[in-house]
């Protein structure tokens, strides 16, 4: 923080215990990135901004798996990559950086709808001071299923402390997501397509038939495996079918995933992981015992490499990462297998068995 602090002035000194130095500061920085004017002093404000969310991490993280010890539910952390931030700030034009909600993420991911509410609905009653900003419904997407497809819940937290060294960091926002296995492997195959083409259905840019197929593809996973209802609630399933079917087939969708090498690298168990998904070449992982050495690595790694999705994760397992982040080893199978089987139940094709990723599908 010594080369930002020989850049401020006297006037702000007082409220350098925020991090970034100050609200303002970090909402200046934040225009400016998402403007395209910014200087050393905005990535370094934006760098402290992000860093300052790794003990809001480490609080929820630790609170996620001692209330998920001895269930099946896996847990994961995220700090949000730079590139996403910037292009978040660059579609809200309005969003301010302090008030951000998601640069630190908790992902949980549980076998069944009915487990994900009911484990959430005791979440909320935990006894901490840690105050849940969003009202109950607000980001429940399972009722109300984006128009893209996305369906899963998510919370957002303002982060409470009374220690004299957790000062700074009170107020800071994490988002906690929950997901259904099913609505992980949509969710992933998504991810997947924004790296291997030049299309984001996820941000609703690019070629707009992969948003479609994918809304259509959840709406087939809603309704085959959860007994729910996507984006398109009022279509017969029939014509779900033969849309989905039509749409995937203009762009080749499935041969495209079915094609991908999946990356088989192992990642040591307890530590902190970034991984490096270049345009061209395989994944990269490099592991880290210090979260603080990894946070440290990962800002390097975005400067030296522009433009290269770069991403710092946290789990338990390798397996635990290789679920919670299939995105970045171009893992789509289980997406693939569920569509295989969703499409065939809803046109009647093959006995309707309710298989899950319970070891089935």
């Amino acid at each position: 923080m010594s080369k930002q602090l020989e850049l401020w002035s006297n006037e702000d000194r007082h409220d350098l215990i925020f991090p970034g130095g100050s609200r303002s500061r970090v909402n200046h920085a934040g225009q400016a990135i998402r403007d395209g004017n910014f200087t050393e002093t905005d990535v370094y404000i934006l760098d402290e901004w992000r860093a300052a969310h790794r003990p809001v991490l480490n609080t929820f993280q630790a609170i996620l798996r001692m209330r998920t010890h001895g269930t099946d539910i896996a847990v994961a952390q995220r700090h949000k990559r730079k590139s996403t931030i910037i292009g978040k700030l660059q579609r809200y034009r309005d969003m301010q950086l302090s008030r951000m909600d998601d640069v630190a993420g908790c992902r949980l991911i549980f076998r069944t709808v009915e487990d994900l509410y009911s484990f959430r609905a005791d979440f909320h009653k935990a006894r901490f001071h840690h105050e849940r900003r969003n009202e109950i419904d607000k980001y429940d997407y399972i009722k109300r299923p984006k128009s893209t497809g996305y369906r899963g819940i998510h919370d957002v937290y303002s982060y409470d402390v009374n220690s004299e060294v957790g000062r700074p960091f009170k107020g800071l926002l994490v988002e906690i997501q929950y997901r259904t296995l099913i609505q992980h492997a949509w969710a992933t195959s998504v991810e997947v397509i924004g790296f291997i083409t030049e299309s984001q259905p996820k941000f609703q840019a690019g070629d707009r038939r992969y948003e479609r197929a994918m809304a259509l593809a959840s709406e087939i996973l809603a309704r085959v495996y959860e007994q729910k209802k996507g984006p398109f609630p009022n279509k017969l399933d029939c014509d779900v079918v033969s849309e989905f079917l039509e749409a995937e087939s203009e762009i080749s969708l499935m041969q495209m995933l079915r094609g991908l090498n999946v990356a088989n690298t192992e990642i040591s168990a307890n530590r902190n992981a970034i991984l490096i998904f270049p345009k061209i070449g395989d994944l990269e992982v490099r592991t880290y015992r210090d979260a603080t050495e990894a946070l440290r690595a990962l800002f390097v790694l975005e400067r030296e490499r522009p433009g290269t999705d770069i991403v710092l994760v946290r789990a338990d397992t390798t397996e635990e990462v290789r679920l919670a982040f299939r995105n970045y080893f171009t893992d789509a199978q289980d997406f693939i297998q569920l569509i295989d089987r969703g499409c065939g139940k809803l046109a009647g094709t093959q006995p309707g068995d309710e298989a899950t990723l319970n070891g089935e599908a």
